[in-house]
């Protein structure tokens, strides 16, 4: 049949899922996705899902923590890789690397990766959040959060920001902007406002490990 360019009949829908679990953990679409907007889906009904926190204890319906899925379809491990598979992998559960929770009607809610988290003087900064922060901020085209060793707090938050071409915003502005939203202890310690778009990998996402690398701290505003 005619293919209808025009999108009549569709809806918009978003999901969440990992290689490790052969395609989506929850998806929504619909009335599921327009109350709760914010929400990565409600969790398919093959899978259990649980947080825990760094002990590894199971967290309350609705606490934040490390999301971790248990079903048929989890992997039962990486080929000839026994020691990420005993890292991933805890007791049949697949631990998954990000940070989240789901609520009272089994809808999952993302807040981070763990490995990106930045922990800064025993405070939890989730570069996500973050990063919507500084997006709210007119001249910004793209920008990235990551964590900065500190020898005080252990780690302070960074952001390497790309502006919009033709504006010159500064880092104290930015910084600013941050605090009007955020908790102060988020803003960006160190900003990088960089001439060129930030650094991405054959999928599209930025390689924030690769960009860390590429920074020299005295360069920051």
């Amino acid at each position: 049949g005619k293919i209808d360019k025009t999108g009549r009949g569709t809806q918009a829908g978003q999901g969440y899922g990992m290689t490790e679990v052969c395609g989506m953990i929850s998806t929504s679409t619909g009335f599921f996705l327009s109350d709760k907007p914010t929400s990565a889906g409600l969790v398919l009904p093959i899978y259990d899902v649980k947080c825990v926190d760094k002990e590894g204890n199971t967290l309350p319906t609705g606490e934040t923590g490390e999301i971790c899925v248990r079903g048929a379809q989890v992997i039962k491990g990486y080929l000839n890789r026994p020691d990420a598979t005993a890292e991933t992998i805890v007791d049949g559960w697949l631990v998954t690397g990000d940070i989240g929770f789901v609520d009272a009607d089994n809808f999952i809610y993302l807040v981070d990766r763990a490995k990106e988290m930045v922990l800064r003087g025993g405070e939890n900064v989730y570069c996500s959040e973050v990063e919507v922060a500084l997006y709210k901020f007119p001249d910004i085209a793209e920008c990235s959060v990551f964590s900065v060793p500190d020898e005080r707090l252990g780690e302070e938050v960074g952001a390497a920001i790309y502006p919009t071409p033709g504006t010159h915003p500064t880092a104290a502005e930015i910084r600013e902007f941050c605090k009007t939203l955020l908790a102060a202890y988020k803003a960006p310690r160190y900003i990088w406002i960089l001439e060129d778009p930030l650094p991405r990998n054959a999928s599209g996402k930025f390689v924030k490990r690769a960009l860390q690398e590429s920074l020299n701290l005295e360069d920051a505003g």
